[in-house]
C-alpha cells in the first residue's frame, strides 16, 4: 500500500511515483515540476489552490495502488 502523506513534498512524490503527476494535473496543481515543488508539501500546494489536501492524498494513493 502506498503511504503518501500530506507532509511529503510534491517533488518527492512525483519523483518516486511518476504516475502521481496525472493526479496533480487533474486537481489543478500544474506546478509539480517547478522549483517550489521540491520544498512545498502536498498540503501547502493543495491549500494554495483551494483543494482539500485529504481528498488529493486519497486520489494519489488510490492511483498508486492501482498501478502496483
Amino acid at each position: 500500500m502506498a503511504a503518501i502523506t500530506k507532509e511529503m513534498s510534491i517533488g518527492e512524490v512525483v519523483m518516486k511515483w511518476p504516475e502521481s503527476a496525472g493526479i496533480f494535473m487533474a486537481y489543478g496543481l500544474h506546478c509539480y515540476g517547478c522549483a517550489a515543488a521540491r520544498y512545498e508539501t502536498i498540503e501547502q500546494g493543495a491549500q494554495a489552490h483551494g483543494i482539500d489536501p485529504d481528498v488529493l492524498i486519497k486520489a494519489i494513493n488510490e492511483e498508486i495502488e492501482n498501478k502496483e
